[in-house]
């Protein structure tokens, strides 16, 4: 059974110690300054014992949340996460680290990972505003991904306190996808802007939904003209996709690839060979001849799902070529397709039944 015994330091402030004695096992104990941290502790470790799981050693048990994370960020993230998303996470675990490092992680109890949810929740950006649900999950994801590790890789700690923390409900994002005219005088800016690479780089990124970093890291080695296919190798969940590449797309890019460089085999190379190509600038004037507002650049990817969607494609489809591991992404494209179905029927039943008068 557990027992939590309630002490009175020297200062005047409390420390409460749990005790768990279970037959047939030592008795355990640890001394916390938080009376709920304390009983957390004490079931962890009685339902350890009662499941026969080994306690944390010694030596895990002098482990710290800072000491995990700097292991994590040095030895785990770099394999991981692209660099773009390993930059992300450190940032998102320098404020775990700064806020618990020094807590040894065999203490890091559900209710303090909650508590410091809802700081978090509570707390304002470096631009002002109030944290959403959404950000505080990728701050919670982040830590989680150390514990995982300290329990996998490390064998630090039997379980993690992650899975008990609830997560903030996140709204599904806005689909802003390319309207039909749009498209046209988008598609018209860019084959008139000065930068000759934005006209088949947009192109190829409506024609194959790939995001930016994959087009960017897309060599010519990697792309087959006479079949019309593209092969993405660097992409966001690490596996290998191939794509195919039709019509006018796939005619821009073999025009595109006679004016390609002799120094550089990358599809769209920057100014030097060990320099990526910028594209803020040529995009941002592309946007504004074209009268396109409230669009980014990974917003092609979402046009050409919602392309896909509209010519009857389904949702294993899209999948494949966008590269989802998972069909949840793809449902928030699910009522473009309905929608394109209902047309097809209503113009079936126009044309066949017709109604009586």
């Amino acid at each position: 059974m557990a027992i939590i015994e309630t002490r009175k330091q020297h200062d005047g402030t409390l420390s409460y110690r749990a005790r768990v004695r279970l037959k047939g096992h030592p008795e355990h104990s640890q001394t916390f300054t938080r009376k709920t941290d304390a009983r957390d502790w004490a079931q962890q470790i009685e339902a350890t014992l009662r499941r026969g799981r080994q306690l944390p050693t010694a030596e895990a048990s002098r482990r710290t949340v800072a000491e995990m994370i700097d292991r994590f960020t040095t030895q785990s993230l770099p394999r991981r996460a692209r660099n773009k998303d390993a930059v992300k996470t450190s940032a998102l675990l320098t404020w775990w680290r700064e806020r618990i490092g020094d807590v040894a992680i065999v203490h890091v109890t559900p209710a303090l990972i909650a508590e410091c949810r809802d700081e978090l929740l509570a707390g304002k950006t470096t631009r002002g505003g109030l944290r959403t649900p959404a950000t505080v999950n990728r701050y919670l994801a982040a830590i989680s991904a150390c514990f995982r590790e300290a329990i996998r890789e490390w064998h630090w700690l039997e379980q993690s306190p992650m899975p008990a923390v609830s997560r903030g409900a996140e709204h599904p994002g806005v689909v802003r996808f390319l309207s039909e005219d749009e498209r046209d005088r988008l598609l018209r800016a860019t084959a008139s802007h000065g930068a000759p690479w934005l006209r088949p780089l947009v192109m190829l990124a409506l024609a194959t939904g790939a995001r930016r970093g994959e087009l960017l890291g897309l060599r010519w080695a990697d792309v087959d003209l006479e079949r019309g296919m593209v092969t993405f190798h660097i992409t966001k969940n690490r596996e290998r996709r191939s794509v195919p590449v039709a019509g006018s797309a796939l005619t821009v890019l073999r025009t595109w690839a006679d004016a390609r460089r002799a120094d550089d085999d990358r599809v769209f190379p920057g100014p030097l060979p060990t320099l990526p190509l910028n594209i803020e600038n040529a995009w941002r004037d592309a946007l504004a001849t074209a009268d396109v507002r409230d669009f980014r650049f990974h917003d092609l990817r979402h046009s050409a799902a919602s392309y896909l969607a509209m010519s009857g494609a389904t949702a294993p489809e899209i999948a494949a070529v966008l590269g989802h591991k998972t069909l949840a992404m793809v449902k928030r494209y699910a009522h473009l397709g309905e929608q394109h179905t209902a047309a097809v029927v209503e113009r079936m039943v126009n044309k066949f039944l017709p109604a009586n008068d």
